[in-house]
């Protein structure tokens, strides 16, 4: 069922949002090569902690971390452990948070050190899909056409759309409807309204689009074993057009980043 959030409720998914937005933004320094996952686990379940919320995946439907991390192949849901990051290397980290009953989820896909061309300009367009995708989140549109605007980005640069994996509503309950593919056709699907509060998450492949399924349970790969990125924002359609309540602002203060690409979308941060 579709739930629609009040401005009060929005407010609240916001603030969630945020923290997962520091979380995110305080690892940024954190990653580099020879550290483990597992260590980047622990800092964030304490960062998050002692921003008074709770680790939003941190045993749910069984998931054993506070972070899903996935490094170059691993498209999403990879489980932290103690093999050390190497130059080179990509990591994406996926993070929720749970506060007043709402959940935060955002991710952002890291380099680890100098990384080569090739994969930089992944997630380079892996991330501006996101931003092509959260444009076409407003008034008398469609999840057809976010879906859309993703596919149609990322397949121009030849990238792998990966089609089983998919962003959600998000609320009280951290995936809820509507369900929104990173593909579809324009004019198709549900029509957004007012009050909606969606995670437009691409999951992008620099080939096939095609995954496996390993047998933890958990851990997705390419099936072409070629890199992955993943980037997730948190989006309230508020007077008919995207409002950004997660910002990838703490991660480039970080790493010392100047970037545009959230002018001009409806911010509101809190200071937590």
């Amino acid at each position: 069922m579709l739930t629609l959030k009040s401005k009060e409720e929005i407010e609240l998914i916001r603030e969630s949002a945020l923290i997962v937005s520091k979380t995110l933004g305080m690892l940024a320094a954190e990653v580099k090569p020879g550290v483990t996952t597992l260590h980047l686990d622990a800092l964030a379940e304490t960062f998050i902690r002692d921003h008074g919320a709770i680790p939003g995946f941190l045993g749910m439907y069984g998931f054993p971390n506070t972070l899903c991390m996935s490094p170059n192949d691993q498209v999403v849901h990879g489980i932290p452990n103690d093999t050390p990051l190497v130059e080179g290397d990509i990591i994406s980290i996926d993070c929720g948070a749970l506060k007043n009953e709402f959940y935060g989820d955002h991710a952002y896909t890291f380099s680890v050190g100098e990384i080569d061309d090739e994969t930089q300009k992944l997630l380079d367009v892996s991330k501006a899909s996101l931003y092509e995708g959260i444009r076409a989140f407003k008034h008398n549109n469609r999840v057809g056409d976010v879906g859309y605007a993703i596919q149609n980005y990322c397949e121009s640069h030849g990238y792998g759309v990966v089609r089983e994996l998919i962003g959600h509503g998000i609320g009280r309950i951290m995936h809820e409807e509507p369900e929104m593919p990173n593909y579809g056709k324009r004019g198709r699907g549900k029509k957004f309204q007012e009050g909606m509060v969606v995670a437009i998450e691409p999951m992008i492949n620099m080939g096939t689009h095609k995954i496996k399924h390993h047998n933890d349970g958990w851990t997705i790969t390419t099936k072409d074993n070629k890199p992955s990125a993943h980037f997730e924002h948190n989006v309230a359609l508020v007077d008919g057009q995207p409002e950004l309540l997660s910002t990838f602002a703490y991660v480039y203060e970080a790493l010392g980043i100047k970037s545009n690409e959230e002018d001009g979308l409806r911010i509101n941060p809190l200071t937590l």
